[in-house]
C-alpha cells in the first residue's frame, strides 16, 4: 500500500511538472528576453573602446595580441555554462559535441580561444563545476600544452578575473597556471593591409551582466531552482535564430566606426556572421537566388524559410551592414548542439556541430567567407 502512495506522489508531481512546464515555458522565454540584457549604447562603446586600446597599449595586461599569418588555424567558442549535471545545467547535453569538437581541433593544430562563461558560477559552486566535467577540462589541457589556448572570462565566471584564489583553482584543473584574459587581438597581415580581429566575451555595458550582484543574486537564488525543477532550457537551437538582440546590434554600431577591425563576441547565444543572424541570412539568400533564377535553390529556401515560419519567426528588416561583427553562438543550445567561429587558410566560417544518428557528432560549415572581405 505504501509503494502504491508513493507512486501516486511521483505520478502527480510529474503531471504538475508538465503543466507548468506548458503554462509558463512561453511566459519565462518572453521575460528572459524582455529583461534578461539592459545594454547601454553608450556604456558598450566606452568598455569597448577602453579594452581595445588597453590591449594594443599594454598588450598581456587585460588581453594578448597574436601576430598571426595564413598558415594559423582559429577555433573561438564560447558560453558552455559548464555546471553541476543537474537540471539546471544547460551544458549536459551538448558535452559530447563539445568533447568531439576539441578532439578535432587538436588533432589538426588549431588555436582554441574560449570566449567566456565557459564555467556557470552564478549558479553552481566551483567544487561542483570542477568534479562533474573533468572531461572537458582535459581536453582543454591539451591546448594549453601546445601553448594553444586562450581564455577569456565573461560575466558568469567574472570569478576567475577577480577571486584571489582564481590562480590556485586553475592550477588545480589544469597543472599549472595560466592567465586569465578579458580580450585578444587575431592580427593578420592580409595583403599588406592590418585586419585586427577583436574578441571579447561581450557582457561589457550590459547592467545586468557587467558586475551587477542583483542578477547574480537572481539567478543563483530563483531562476536556477526553477529551471532546475521545470527543465527549461532558454537557450533555442543553433539553426532556429532570430532577430538580432539589440545588444548584437550595439556591438555591431561600436565596430562599424572602426577601420581595419572585426569584432567576435558571445554573451548573447545567438550566432551571427558577417553581421547578420542565420535567418536574416537565409533572406539575404533567397534575394540572391531568385536573382540568379537558380529555382533549386529558391525552392530549398523557401521550404527552410515555412519551417521557421511554423514556428513563429517573422520575417526581418535588413539593412546595409558592413561585415565587421561576429557571435559565436554557445555551446548549450537545448538540442545539444554547439556552434562556433573558425579561421582558417584565410576563411571565416560559422561552424555548427550536431549529433547525428542519436550520438554521433558531425561538423557543420553554415557559413564562410575571405577574411580579406571584412577589409
Amino acid at each position: 500500500m505504501y509503494f502504491i502512495f508513493v507512486k501516486i506522489a511521483i505520478d502527480n508531481a510529474f503531471e504538475m511538472r508538465r503543466l507548468l512546464q506548458k503554462l509558463l515555458n512561453a511566459w519565462i522565454i518572453r521575460m528572459s528576453n524582455k529583461f534578461g540584457s539592459r545594454p547601454d549604447r553608450a556604456r558598450i562603446h566606452e568598455a569597448l573602446s577602453k579594452l581595445y586600446d588597453n590591449i594594443n597599449s599594454h598588450p598581456g595586461k587585460r588581453g594578448e595580441i597574436y601576430e598571426l599569418n595564413e598558415g594559423h588555424k582559429i577555433i573561438v567558442l564560447s558560453d558552455q555554462h559548464k555546471g553541476g549535471r543537474d537540471f539546471s545545467d544547460d551544458f549536459a547535453l551538448a558535452e559530447k559535441n563539445y568533447l568531439k569538437a576539441l578532439e578535432y581541433y587538436e588533432a589538426r593544430q588549431f588555436i582554441y580561444v574560449n570566449l567566456g562563461d565557459s564555467e556557470e558560477l552564478w549558479e553552481n559552486l566551483l567544487e561542483s563545476v570542477i568534479k562533474h566535467n573533468k572531461a572537458t577540462f582535459e581536453a582543454e589541457k591539451t591546448f594549453i600544452k601546445r601553448k594553444a589556448f586562450t581564455k577569456i572570462f565573461g560575466n558568469h565566471d567574472l570569478y576567475w578575473d577577480n577571486d584571489p584564489l582564481s590562480q590556485f583553482n586553475l592550477k588545480r584543473i589544469y597543472g599549472e597556471v595560466i592567465r586569465i584574459y578579458e580580450g585578444a587581438i587575431l592580427r593578420f597581415n592580409l595583403n599588406g593591409k592590418k585586419l585586427d580581429v577583436f574578441l571579447t566575451h561581450g557582457h561589457q555595458g550590459d547592467l545586468q551582466s557587467d558586475g551587477n550582484w542583483f542578477s547574480k543574486w537572481f539567478v543563483s537564488t530563483i531562476w536556477a531552482p526553477l529551471q532546475a525543477y521545470l527543465r527549461i532550457n532558454l537557450n533555442t537551437p543553433a539553426y532556429n535564430n532570430q532577430l538580432k538582440t539589440e545588444h548584437n546590434i550595439l556591438m555591431y554600431d561600436w565596430v562599424q566606426n572602426q577601420n581595419g577591425v572585426a569584432l567576435i563576441t558571445g554573451h548573447t547565444h545567438q550566432p551571427v556572421f558577417a553581421s547578420l543572424t542565420y535567418l536574416e541570412r537565409l533572406y539575404v539568400k533567397l534575394k540572391k537566388a531568385v536573382g540568379e533564377k537558380n529555382t533549386i535553390e529558391v525552392d530549398n529556401l523557401t521550404l527552410e524559410l515555412h519551417k521557421l515560419a511554423a514556428k513563429g519567426e517573422e520575417p526581418p528588416v535588413i539593412n546595409k551592414y558592413k561585415s565587421a561583427y561576429f557571435n559565436s553562438g554557445c555551446c548549450c543550445f537545448s538540442d545539444g548542439d554547439i556552434t562556433g567561429i573558425e579561421i582558417e587558410s584565410s576563411l571565416i566560417r560559422l561552424i555548427k556541430w550536431s549529433y547525428k544518428n542519436g550520438d554521433m557528432s558531425e561538423r557543420f560549415v553554415l557559413e564562410e567567407m575571405k577574411l580579406e572581405d571584412l577589409l
